[in-house]
């Protein structure tokens, strides 16, 4: 190659990287009324936010430009069949790269290198946007991440080297596959994410004996036949999220939370939440406390004779059921032993990207919407946290199942994540506006739920609460403040990895890490996690043996589920939960 022809390569890889900056500029701006962007003078004659001082840009683009040039002097010293070590590399973690196909080639190695130069340069941008506004600001660079994601080389047949070699090796035939898996995606709504075909709910996940002893409208309740001769004679209620189906807490035998809590000797009952039909698009979060837990914290009371049952919410289950034992305590009752928190937030000054997502307009367009009836579908919802972790959860699929033509493996994870549930509108628009937009359930009387004024500073009981340290949903030092909320005493541990795997982490497979802080100072998180031990392995043991020594003795198991009120209505996992959304 010619001087003059490296130059004009050269020149012609730059334009494509301004125009890259240039159609995420015009990205962001076409974004700005979905989440309220602030409006101030012009940047690029693309987006409007305040930049009353040029000079960190223009050092982000001299810095991109020394660094474009080094990257290709590095390309252009390179051998013919030589691999060099390369100058820009992925994020841990990062996978699109790491096929031999990239490396081998300088045109696909110097795609990759340049376009992780490009989305760092962009993502630099974004953080030195002059916006002061903390949610506003997270909302660009949620916004600029998702941009990043899809402009990758590796999402397009043009520019991806493993689409190639795929396409050779089958005779074309990976195209054609592709192109069918796209078709049916499009047939089913959404993108496959594993073998569905794989699973079936009741036969190989949601295994777990017991019986459906009780509906409604809104929840089954199932209680779970013990397998222990002997059980603890405090049963536990388990209050999942209603935003997915409850069997993520009890999926395979080997990964099942629910099945290793019965084997520890527990009674274990647990709600199992509705996928909302047109039917119930008009239920309100008071229904979900009244038809929920405080429904069924009566029914385990009457069923065992317990007084005080032990719960746990998981992720949204621990705002439902911390406000339902808000509305018990108001109504003069002391309804519970114990409260555990998985993944929860009580209070949402720190609720992470999906806060920042939550605006006054996007709530009250979905008030407009569905506020005073309709129904939330489950896969709009799945859809946003599925950006959330795009890469993992979109784009990985979009390259395996459409440019390569393969079908996604099973993984029982990803098939619950897939089997979305639908909300009522009145439900959701008042949790949206009362916990993450106004972030009221934290204060002490200002949220009325069924004409009382809850308080839960004013529950007592010794609360656990677990919270996971990569957690992109509820970010663990959110799900921390939860100690100033309640009034009671609080143990804190946080789980390895996110808000899924953190949580379903089996004791089995010994994998993992917990940590652990037993001080008695008033600590931030911050403080918390220095003084922190770390122990190995699942926190679902250290959990159990501190629900051990609020469950009181041991006792013979019950010979059948329910009573002679609630009788069995079907085995579990029951309807409710095999329901498509």
């Amino acid at each position: 190659m010619t001087p003059e022809q490296s130059a004009a390569a050269m020149q012609s890889f730059f334009e494509a990287g301004q125009a890259m900056t240039k159609a995420y500029l015009e990205f962001v701006a076409n974004q700005q009324s979905a989440f309220s962007l602030p409006a101030a003078g012009p940047v690029g004659g693309a987006m409007q936010v305040p930049m009353p001082d040029l000079e960190p840009f223009m050092a982000l683009q001299r810095d991109l430009a020394a660094q474009q040039a080094q990257l290709w002097h590095t390309i252009l010293q390179r051998k013919p069949g030589e691999a060099g070590e390369p100058m820009v590399k992925p994020e841990a973690g990062d996978r699109r790269f790491h096929a031999p196909e990239w490396a081998e080639s300088p045109i696909y190695d110097y795609l990759r290198q340049a376009y992780l130069l490009n989305a760092d340069y962009l993502k630099k941008v974004a953080e030195a946007m002059p916006i002061s506004d903390g949610p506003v600001k997270t909302r660009m660079q949620f916004l600029t991440r998702q941009f990043v994601d899809a402009m990758a080389p590796s999402n397009f047949a043009a520019t991806n080297p493993e689409f190639v070699k795929t396409a050779l090796e089958t005779n074309g035939e990976s195209i054609t596959e592709g192109i069918k898996n796209m078709l049916a995606d499009l047939d089913k709504g959404r993108i496959s994410m594993t073998d569905e075909g794989a699973f079936e709910i009741g036969r190989n996940i949601a295994t777990t004996p017991g019986a459906v002893v009780f509906e409604n409208d809104l929840m089954q309740l199932i209680q779970y036949t013990p397998s222990t001769d002997q059980v603890f004679e405090r049963p536990i209620l388990l209050v999942p999220p209603c935003i997915n189906k409850y069997y993520l807490m009890d999926l395979q035998p080997e990964n099942s939370f629910v099945r290793y809590i019965v084997e520890q000797g527990f009674t274990v009952f647990l709600i199992s939440w509705r996928s909302a039909t047109e039917e119930q698009g008009h239920r309100t979060w008071d229904d979900y406390l009244e038809m929920g837990p405080i429904k069924a914290l009566t029914l385990v009371r009457e069923i065992t004779g317990t007084p005080k049952p032990n719960v746990l919410g998981f992720c949204i289950g621990g705002p439902i059921l911390c406000s339902s034992l808000g509305v018990l305590n108001a109504r003069g009752e002391d309804p519970v032993e114990s409260l555990t928190l998985m993944t929860s937030l009580l209070d949402y000054s720190e609720p992470g990207e999906i806060g920042a997502l939550v605006t006054e307009g996007t709530v009250s367009a979905y008030e407009a919407s569905i506020g005073k009836g309709g129904v939330l579908h489950g896969r709009d919802l799945a859809s946003v946290f599925s950006s959330l972790r795009a890469n993992d959860l979109i784009w990985q699929y979009v390259v395996g199942n459409y440019l390569k033509g393969k079908k996604p493996e099973p993984f029982d994870l990803l098939y619950w994540n897939s089997d979305s549930t639908n909300l009522p509108g009145p439900c959701f628009t008042w949790y949206l506006r009362n916990l993450y937009l106004g972030n009221s359930l934290r204060v002490p009387g200002k949220l009325e739920m069924l004409g009382v004024k809850v308080d839960l500073h004013k529950i007592k009981v010794p609360s656990y609460l677990m919270a996971a340290r990569e957690d992109h949903i509820v970010p663990w030092h959110g799900a921390y403040l939860s100690r100033k909320v309640l009034g009671g005493p609080t143990t804190f541990v946080l789980a390895a990895s996110g808000h899924i795997a953190g949580s379903i982490n089996p004791v089995s497979k010994n994998r993992r890490n917990y940590w652990v802080n037993d001080s008695d100072k008033v600590l931030t998180s911050d403080e918390w996690v220095a003084g922190a031990t770390e122990k190995k392995g699942s926190w679902w043991s250290h959990w159990t043996e501190w629900l051990g020594q609020r469950s009181g003795k041991k006792v013979a198991p019950p010979k059948n589920p329910g009573s002679a009120t609630y009788t069995e209505i079907e085995p579990a996992p029951g309807r409710y939960v095999k329901a498509r959304a």
